[in-house]
């Protein structure tokens, strides 16, 4: 009996050894006027007297805040096992992370890669450089990922993409993309733009780096196949992963840990 107590009592320390905090935070958009909310992850011994990597996980469309940490049990305990801030924001249900040309009161891209950093540097122990930062996330969140990353290099030294939409204009009735763009019929050139796939030339020289991800049965697939052959056309360095799998959680649960160790790897 000593002896399952005593398995018992290693099989429980090896469940508790990673157990990082998870947070409800509320922030305040300067550009949109309104208060947003955001879930903040953080180490189990997180200290003031340490600086610490933060990476920016996005949600997808129709999602929240809380969908990476509620679908991914194991969120906190990534925090505490690459001793880094986890920083998932409220990116409107279908803002798709731009500064909408049609709806000025959606400036997502203001909000997370300016006003978000900003509160988050001046709310908790970062490192408050590039070099300390990096942003990703799943499907529209993908696509928010690489777009910010790639727009605001300045801001972040690491982009990453989980079965991302990086090519808008095959989707010219989906997921209100219109709304915030307009129609495709009427501004083509706005679709154009705001698509990752044409967006390679903003990347600077060894400026960024970038992981992508994306399932062989997504529905997103050939436009991240796209994506990874234009960049290897245009020697633009890159990790990219194609893995069975579709647009699920259970494919999304799987990326995020090879991203985060991607990320804590370059930081």
């Amino acid at each position: 009996m000593r002896f399952y107590s005593f398995l018992l009592l290693i099989v429980s320390l090896s469940y508790s050894v990673y157990a990082g905090k998870i947070e409800t935070v509320v922030t305040h958009s300067d550009a949109m006027n309104k208060d947003i909310k955001a879930v903040v992850l953080t180490p189990d011994d997180y200290s003031e007297a340490k600086e610490y990597a933060v990476v920016y996980l996005l949600h997808g469309h129709s999602g929240n805040q809380d969908d990476w940490s509620n679908q991914v049990e194991e969120l906190g305990d990534y925090a505490d096992e690459h001793d880094i801030i986890i920083v998932c924001p409220d990116g409107n249900y279908n803002s798709w992370y731009f500064d909408s040309p049609e709806k000025p009161e959606s400036k997502y891209e203001t909000y997370v890669a300016k006003e978000l950093v900003t509160w988050v540097d001046a709310n908790y122990s970062t490192i408050k450089s590039r070099e300390g930062r990096a942003i990703t996330g799943l499907s529209m969140g993908g696509h928010g990922g690489l777009y910010l990353g790639i727009r605001n290099q300045d801001v972040f030294a690491q982009a990453g993409s989980m079965s991302g939409g990086v090519d808008l204009v095959p989707f010219p009735g989906n997921w209100q993309i219109a709304e915030y763009l307009g129609s495709y019929v009427d501004y083509p050139d706005r679709w154009e733009s705001n698509s990752i796939v044409n967006m390679t030339h903003l990347i600077k020289r060894d400026s960024l780096k970038l992981i992508i991800e994306c399932g062989t049965g997504d529905f997103f697939y050939a436009a991240n196949v796209k994506l990874h052959d234009k960049l290897e056309y245009e020697n633009i360095p890159h990790t990219f992963i194609s893995s069975p799998g579709g647009h699920t959680w259970d494919f999304w649960r799987n990326a995020i840990k090879y991203q985060l160790q991607y990320f804590t790897a370059n930081f």
